[in-house]
């Protein structure tokens, strides 16, 4: 705990003296600056006891209790590591056991065992005070397996013949498929999107399964619901590794797409030491090409429906803080918006669902999420990792420097997959002359020295430099650091002394 608040303190004064005094302004938020946490309501946090009916923690396809006051009350704990937004699996009235949310009953109700809508609208107030963002799972395409509009004779034409819906979710297989053809279905499904914006100001949906609903549908849906909130997300997911399958879907208003072409590279490259980056740096120019924003895209390594990243770590004896971080300081650092599956900041384990469901567990060593909270707080600092272009300056069996810069603002991001310190030279014609790399997240510097910067990484590790002129001895920040020193210093005495005080009271 000390080392954390340590590093949460010296962060604000390394990013000070790293930055170049011209440094970018920081410019009205948009999407693309956005961090993302996805959860599973019923898999994270129980907050309240008192909806704990049918709950077994030890049946992993049963409720375990996690609840909208659970969320709040874990608020800061997600602000504190640096997301911006918040994405929670379907929270609408589901039936018995369906504590993924994918079981829809009714789409105006909250699942009493997550809790009322009143208590979700206060999540939602308590995250927007925090500047953080709501986004909702939305399905379109299915419900429940015994809702009543199945038996009901009147609706037998909102259905398509049953079919499997999503290979990779067991949940959402062999559902009644809304017919999304229909214009009944479709006036329903607009005004329950419509009616839940409107009633709690959420801020986005990300969109199940789009493929299986008309590209017609979503061009309609997306105007209705951005006629209630112009600056409302959508995410698609379209489960496909073929980011041509899922640019088919890009021209009818939705914003982003889950990039799950992406996601199966990283998980092949950082799942193990010594294995080519090469192939993932193609994937920006990729998007560029096919779609109109790609920063918008969801970049993300774990999802609710794939075996934990953490599973293939172990399988292949690696230690899991080692590898996430080098995945994660990649997500942060690329273009598109990272989604942080839940429990990713401990490493949490399991295979195919339920198990990659586990319930979260909040007692844990913190270095992962001391990393976290930096690189978070840089993505949020600097605008070249969110808005700059891409440019990739060396990859090898692994080692790879690539750069980000937009408008006066150049950071280069140096990542060691291999299990070999490396030293790599940049030629100053791919920087600038007579300037410095400033290291944000170690504190490393990298001088220009004859037209070159000598780049050197110890093994399974990572820095994100800014480049700033050449600065001599810095007598300034060399006294704030040490009177960041001092104050920590004095702080842990004092917070002993009290220690002392309470135990000689109980004696």
């Amino acid at each position: 705990m000390k080392r954390r608040v340590l590093s949460l303190i010296l962060v604000p004064f390394l990013l000070f003296y790293a930055l170049p005094a011209g440094a970018v302004e920081k410019e009205e938020r948009k999407w693309q600056d956005e961090t993302i946490y996805f959860l599973m309501t019923d898999r994270f946090h129980n907050g309240d006891t008192s909806n704990d009916f049918e709950v077994n923690v030890k049946d992993p396809e049963a409720y375990q209790g996690g609840d909208f006051q659970g969320i709040i009350d874990k608020l800061d704990y997600l602000e504190e590591m640096g997301f911006t937004a918040i994405g929670l699996t379907p929270i609408f009235d589901n039936e018995a056991r369906g504590y993924h949310g994918y079981w829809i009953q009714d789409f105006y109700k909250t699942e009493e065992h997550f809790g009322s809508i009143k208590e979700f609208k206060k999540l939602v107030d308590e995250a927007h005070k925090r500047d953080m963002k709501v986004i909702l799972d939305f399905v379109v395409n299915h419900v429940g397996p015994n809702h009543p509009w199945v038996d009901d004779p009147q609706k037998e034409d909102w259905f398509e013949e049953k079919q499997q819906m999503n290979q990779n979710s067991e949940e959402s297989q062999n559902l009644p498929d809304l017919n999304t053809e229909n214009p009944e279905v479709k006036e329903y499904l607009f005004d329950a999107a419509k009616w839940w914006i409107k009633e709690t100001d959420v801020d986005g949906y990300r969109l199940d399964t789009v493929q299986q609903a008309p590209q017609k549908f979503w061009s309609e849906f997306s105007k209705e619901v951005k006629s209630v909130k112009a600056d409302f997300y959508l995410l698609g997911e379209v489960f496909s590794e073929d980011p041509w399958n899922i640019a088919e879907y890009d021209d009818n208003g939705i914003g982003g797409f889950v990039d799950f072409p992406q996601a199966k590279e990283m998980r092949k490259v950082f799942q193990k030491p010594d294995v080519s980056m090469e192939g993932l740096f193609g994937y920006f120019e990729k998007n560029e090409s096919l779609f109109d924003h790609p920063y918008l895209m969801g970049t993300m390594i774990d999802h609710h429906d794939m075996s934990r990243f953490t599973s293939l770590m172990v399988q292949n004896n690696q230690f899991p803080g080692t590898r996430w971080k080098l995945a994660l300081t990649y997500m942060y650092t690329v273009p598109g918006i990272p989604i942080v599956y839940y429990g990713s900041e401990i490493a949490l384990n399991g295979e195919k669902a339920p198990d990659n469901r586990r319930l979260m567990n909040f007692k844990t060593d913190e270095e992962l999420i001391d990393h976290i909270t930096k690189i978070g707080e840089l993505r949020q600092d600097l605008p070249a990792l969110t808005r700059g272009t891409m440019e990739l300056l060396y990859e090898k069996d692994g080692m790879a420097v690539f750069k980000r810069e937009y408008k006066d603002e150049t950071i280069v991001v140096a990542i060691n997959n291999t299990s070999k310190s490396q030293q790599v030279t940049i030629s100053a014609d791919k920087l600038e002359e007579d300037k410095e790399l400033r290291g944000l997240l170690e504190g490393g510097m990298v001088k220009e020295e004859n037209g070159d910067y000598s780049i050197i990484l110890d093994r399974e590790t990572s820095e994100i430099y800014a480049l700033a002129e050449k600065s001599g001895l810095n007598i300034s920040f060399i006294a704030a650091l040490s009177a960041v020193y001092i104050i920590f210093l004095i702080f842990i005495y004092f917070v002993w002394k009290r220690g002392r005080r309470k135990k000689k009271k109980t004696e």
